[in-house]
């Protein structure tokens, strides 16, 4: 017998709980609340928003493009200095922002827009203006790719 009575080989039953004793942790909050959301989802949620913002107007040509977000730009195919150099990246002081992909990526024949995150989130103060960032950098892109003005893919609102 041990010292606290019971045989050495006798286990205790494992704990559900952790070192604190304060229980497993779990969801702070439900699914469906806003809070549960991550930063990504509500990124992605701003996307999709400014893309739904132009498919009144522009619904045949949207069908005909895909959209993605990375969390940051993948420097591995490119030197940061090719980043100044290609018209097809939308970038900040040689920052991109956001990449066209005019004959698609791997698997995918579409046009392809990928807005990074990441650098769209360091330039905003406030999460309005990180939607009307990520908007304007939709807008750019698509304007790039139909090879029209930005004003007539999301003309400003009248006066």
């Amino acid at each position: 017998m041990g010292t606290d009575g019971h045989s050495p080989t006798a286990r205790r039953p494992a704990r559900r709980r952790d070192r604190h004793g304060r229980g497993l942790r779990g969801m702070l909050a439900p699914r469906p609340v806003p809070i549960a959301h991550s930063r990504g989802d509500a990124f992605d949620a701003m996307v999709l928003h400014a893309v739904e913002h132009l498919q009144p107007r522009l619904a045949e040509q949207l069908a005909q493009v895909e959209f993605a977000v990375e969390d940051v730009p993948d420097v591995s195919h490119h030197g940061a200095a090719d980043f100044d150099f290609d018209e097809d990246i939308l970038d900040d002081n040689a920052v991109p922002l956001s990449r066209l992909y005019r004959n698609g990526v791997a698997g995918i024949s579409a046009p392809v827009i990928v807005v990074y995150r990441r650098p769209l989130e360091s330039r905003a103060a406030q999460s309005e203006d990180l939607a009307d960032l990520v908007h304007d950098v939709v807008v750019e892109q698509l304007a790039r790719l139909l090879g029209r003005s930005t004003d007539e893919i999301d003309p400003p609102p009248a006066e």
